[in-house]
């Protein structure tokens, strides 16, 4: 079960400490053992907890192994290097999951072992991957891998992130403006064209009427607004509307070719770097299903089993669906080499390399068609509320 402490510490006061425990007891004792002086405990029930009353901190763990990896450089042996990140470390959840670390491995226990105790910050295949290394006394270059693999996985979200930033602040400043003019602008007009409204063009009058709707229920409008947009944010929190919008957005052809394409390149990459650290075929495909879409991971699973009853690694994952003709002639290559590790490293990269294209191609395309979208919504706008002046000092003339 899992408590929620408050706690104080000599370095940072009073704070509070979430800790896994059989007891109310033994999650004060586990407390004290990390040198804190708690003085209430609570309960989170599973309820509350799914619920997101109470959620853990993200454990950092690409700098957990970062930092760990320059103390091992530097010569010191792996419970010391642990012991010397929990001296220093500060803040009281990740101090908490590396005295739970330090306790088990002083007490016999491997590094992989104390680290599966710890599954919320440990995924299982970074466990599987320092356990194969723990054999060899590789475990710096299994970090090394780690850390490189990381490192690839969030240069390709960052190159998504900053194509998605110039269009996100088109469509918002585009969608702030249109506001403007619908919700403050048109209504001001309606009242000045009220009288004449039988006069207008069509296209004018409609529009004029939007503006008359607005001025006399525009209270309303804005509640049933802001209780759209906090249903859609209580929609968007639940696993099931999420699978359900991702399904969709996977049925559009384009774009769902590109996503499979992101998830393959995941794929490879982690399977790569588990079979570098020594991890058989089989047990590296059983443990990244995680990163993978639902249905993605179905096909993983028919995969594995057809490795089982035999089939080679290119032929299971063509016919699952999991690899492209090029990326299946590379994995041959590397079927007959013996070299699967890399040869799944290789692939990633050929998959990134393809993405990154299509991503520059996007946004060179869709960045001049989104202005070009904006500006004719909101010149058709001014055009409409300004045209019967057109037409008044024409007949004025």
């Amino acid at each position: 079960m899992r408590y929620v402490l408050k706690v104080h510490a000599p370095n940072s006061g009073i704070s509070e400490l979430q800790i896994d425990a059989a007891s109310r007891d033994d999650a004060m004792t586990r407390a004290k053992g990390m040198g804190l002086l708690p003085f209430s405990v609570e309960e989170v029930r599973a309820s509350s907890w799914n619920m997101g009353r109470r959620k853990p901190k993200h454990f950092p763990l690409l700098l957990f192994s970062q930092q760990l990896l320059s103390l091992l450089d530097a010569g010191l042996n792996l419970v010391e290097a642990v012991d010397a990140l929990a001296g220093k470390e500060s803040g009281i959840e990740m101090k908490a999951v590396l005295s739970h670390l330090l306790d088990k491995m002083r007490s016999g226990q491997s590094f992989s072992a104390a680290m599966e105790t710890l599954p919320e910050a440990f995924p299982p295949f970074y466990v599987a991957t320092l356990r194969a290394s723990e054999r060899t006394g590789g475990i710096p270059e299994s970090l090394r891998r780690y850390i490189a693999y990381q490192n690839q996985i969030d240069e390709v979200g960052k190159k998504v992130k900053s194509a998605m930033i110039y269009p996100v602040l088109l469509i918002v400043a585009g969608s702030l403006v249109t506001l403007f003019l619908l919700g403050y602008v048109v209504p001001k007009f309606s009242q000045i064209y009220e009288d004449r409204a039988t006069d207008l063009p069509f296209l004018s009058r409609m529009l004029m009427q939007w503006g008359g709707v607005v001025a006399n229920h525009g209270m309303g409008m804005l509640a049933g607004m802001i209780g759209f947009l906090v249903v859609s944010g209580w929609a968007a929190s639940r696993a099931q509307v999420r699978n359900w919008a991702m399904k969709k957005i996977w049925d559009i052809p384009w774009v769902g070719e590109k996503l499979r394409l992101f998830q393959l390149a995941r794929l490879y990459r982690t399977l790569g770097m588990l079979l570098k650290g020594g991890m058989p075929m089989v047990g590296a495909l059983e443990l990244v299903p995680g990163i993978l879409s639902p249905s993605l991971q179905h096909q993983l699973d028919r995969a594995v089993v057809m490795i089982k009853e035999g089939k080679t690694i290119s032929d299971a994952f063509m016919t699952s669906n999991l690899t492209t003709e090029v990326a299946q002639r590379m994995l041959r290559v590397g079927e007959q080499s013996g070299n699967m590790g890399d040869m799944m490293g290789r692939v990633a990269v050929f998959y990134d390399d393809e993405l990154a294209r299509w991503i520059d191609f996007f946004v060179k395309i869709f960045e001049p068609v989104l202005m070009a979208l904006i500006g004719v919504m909101v010149g058709g706008i001014v055009i409409l509320m300004y045209m019967p002046i057109f037409d008044l000092a024409g007949s004025i003339q």
